[in-house]
């Protein structure tokens, strides 16, 4: 299995070998494309799924710093922390593969995807896809994410283009 993203169409596409599988709608960040740390704008180039974070928990099930805190999303619990990026369900963390590009560093910037805490993940079923909006992750639909979830590996390459 592989991922290809492309921002300009705002979606995430499976593959198996070369075979497309599946495409999603997804979401990437307001703030455009770039690769340096606190820029909130989406790395691009090839990654590798490092982490899976996760499984077996509830949709909706809330996860702040990869840990999951017990709550579980709901209009209520938005209205109380009204300023949270909501990351739910489940998250794949990406690392960079590319030295100076979105691994390490690059003009004395760091720009180390994994670094920068980049995820596919959950969010809000009200929050649009199809259009930037992240601080800088993939976000995805909560059912989305948990069918990528099952399809793919630690290892499985992650590809993020324009």
């Amino acid at each position: 299995m592989n991922i290809q993203i492309s921002i300009s169409d705002q979606s995430l596409s499976v593959f198996d070998e070369n075979n497309w599988v599946k495409k999603f709608s997804i979401s990437t960040a307001k703030n455009g494309v770039g690769e340096e740390m606190d820029s909130e704008c989406t790395p691009r180039g090839k990654h590798i799924i490092t982490e899976k974070i996760g499984d077996g928990y509830e949709v909706n099930s809330v996860f702040v710093g990869r840990i999951a805190t017990g709550e579980i999303y709901e209009q209520k619990l938005r209205e109380q922390y009204p300023e949270r990026d909501w990351i739910l369900t489940r998250i794949l963390w990406l690392t960079g593969t590319e030295e100076g590009k979105n691994k390490g560093q690059y003009d004395g910037k760091r720009i180390c995807s994994h670094d920068r805490y980049i995820y596919i993940h959950g969010t809000p079923d009200d929050v649009p896809m199809g259009k930037p909006g992240s601080r800088g992750c993939v976000r995805m639909k909560n059912s989305d994410v948990i069918e990528i979830f099952d399809l793919v590996d630690f290892g499985t390459e992650v590809n993020i283009c324009e």
